[in-house]
């Protein structure tokens, strides 16, 4: 925070009248591509996060100067288009905001950020929750976690034109200390689940592969998540998504579907019902259980659902290999990006020191790693 003070009084002056919003990364835990399918998901908001230290305006502009990118970029809140950079996320809140009737004030300041871009931690939406954030407190308003998350969901996929769900934006938004989100992705009722580690942590690695072919891959397998559900109406009328689905009735019904779309559809039954059971673990404090499941989900969505890559199939086996870890698995969208692993805290520091000499001998990439608590979510401060 203290450098983030240098930097704005350094690009702006005096900072007495300014105030500062924080916003979390997001590990999603289990639950993996099921949010379009009306799944359970189970993310926690992590310690990695974007804060805007930021000023009032007396008129409608915004300027943002982001440290990681040493740049300043703005936009006048009367006549807002696409810059093609990372303050469209910014420009895109502000237009929803507007819509939502929300008197909407310039402000200038420092945007900087821990949340690694591109490695499916919700550097997008840590940004726009806390630009919505900045928006709201200097507006006078405030506005509950739920529809700051859909406002900025609605941003991405109308603004800037990403297809998201809403996990990303309502973990980033409301997640609790020392508790994971469950979010129904029908309904958004939240639960927030005890997830607290005296004796155990949650590593973050990303893996520092390139994520080129998730965004081809997430667009194929819905689509095949839709044929499946399409096929299975025929015998099944009642269902309204693959969320409605039992595994007996897909064991009855599973041969009228195509072996691919099969093996996409039987990935959705069974990671829906294991975050269900993860739940119940983590509510019973069967650890070694949660961290079981989260083996089974790694295992699943690479021979099932056929998103993982030999990064992250190294990076789980390696870890699971490692004394005291409960279960590995990768998280987002998948062939690049991260794991999420379970350990004990006694071998945690082993861990982190050895992950990146031996990852880069194997696969010649670079990882790194955080260990992560259960953060709260967005605020401001």
């Amino acid at each position: 925070m203290n450098n983030l003070n240098f930097l704005f009084t350094q690009h702006f002056g005096d900072d007495r009248e300014a105030f500062t919003a924080r916003a979390p990364g997001r590990v999603n835990l289990i639950g993996e591509h099921v949010d379009y399918n009306d799944g359970f998901v189970l993310p926690m908001a992590i310690s990695l996060q974007t804060v805007l230290r930021v000023r009032p305006r007396a008129d409608r502009s915004v300027v943002l100067y982001a440290a990681e990118f040493d740049e300043t970029k703005q936009f006048s809140l009367d006549g807002i288009t696409r810059q093609e950079t990372w303050i469209d996320y910014v420009q895109g809140v502000a237009v929803e905001l507007g819509r939502a009737g929300v008197a909407l004030h310039g402000f200038e300041g420092v945007v900087s950020s821990s949340v690694p871009i591109a490695s499916g931690l919700s550097s997008s939406a840590a940004l726009e929750v806390g630009a919505a954030l900045a928006f709201l407190h200097g507006a006078g308003q405030t506005m509950e976690p739920r529809e700051v998350a859909l406002l900025c969901q609605r941003a991405e996929n109308g603004f800037i034109g990403v297809n998201s769900g809403i996990m990303d934006q309502m973990a980033v938004a409301a997640c609790r200390a020392e508790h994971a989100l469950l979010l129904d992705c029908r309904s958004l009722d939240m639960e927030h689940v005890p997830f607290r580690l005296r004796d155990h942590s949650i590593v973050v690695t990303d893996s520092g592969a390139p994520r080129e072919l998730a965004s081809s891959a997430y667009n194929e397998r819905r689509a095949q998540c839709e044929q499946g559900l399409t096929i299975l109406r025929d015998k099944l009328p009642h269902l309204a998504s693959l969320r409605d689905l039992t595994s007996a009735q897909l064991t009855e019904h599973g041969a009228l579907l195509p072996p691919i779309v099969l093996k996409r559809v039987q990935h959705v039954v069974g990671e829906i019902a294991r975050t269900q059971d993860a739940v119940q673990a983590l509510r019973a404090g069967a650890l070694a259980g949660f961290g079981s499941l989260m083996n089974d989900s790694h295992a699943s969505l690479r021979d099932l659902y056929e998103v993982t890559s030999a990064e992250l199939d190294w990076l789980t086996d390696w870890a699971r290999a490692q004394p005291g870890v409960l279960g590995s698995r990768m998280t987002g969208a998948g062939f690049g990006g991260c794991t999420v692993t379970l350990i004990e805290k006694q071998h945690q520091d082993s861990f982190i020191a050895r992950l990146p000499t031996e990852y880069k001998s194997a696969m010649n990439r670079e990882a790194r790693c955080w260990i992560c608590e259960a953060a709260p979510g967005a605020q401001v401060l």
